[in-house]
């Protein structure tokens, strides 16, 4: 079993900075990437931004230059900081995970279950 548990969220005013962190655990036997995703309501979940084993990031253009994405493959975290945040930021995000459990051949998407995030004064 895989567990991706998310921390971090809370209400922030305009302008302001918040720090995301994500940890994996369980039957792991690596991670080949892992991201961000959000989704605002009424609105479709989507990439935030995204990390691969190797260190490549991208970014939704709508958060390029004010968040960055950053992991520790040693201790199985991902982290967002999130800077310059606006009200449109205001969403649940989610961490995920491709991994690749032990015993398993192949990969599977792992998904927190969500951190809220609200920008609001």
């Amino acid at each position: 079993q895989v567990q991706l548990v998310e921390s971090g969220g809370g209400l922030v005013q305009p302008g302001g900075s918040l720090r995301l962190s994500c940890a994996a655990s369980g039957s792991i036997d690596s991670i080949l990437s892992m991201g961000w995703y959000r989704q605002a309501p009424g609105k479709q979940r989507e990439l935030v931004a995204h990390i691969t084993s190797g260190g490549s990031r991208n970014y939704a253009e709508a958060v390029k230059g004010r968040f960055t994405i950053s992991r520790d493959n040693g201790k199985l975290t991902v982290s967002l900081q999130m800077g310059s945040l606006r009200p449109e930021d205001t969403a649940v995000y989610y961490c995920q995970g491709l991994v690749r459990p032990v015993g398993v051949i192949g990969a599977v998407d792992f998904w927190g279950q969500g951190t809220q995030v609200t920008v609001s004064s």
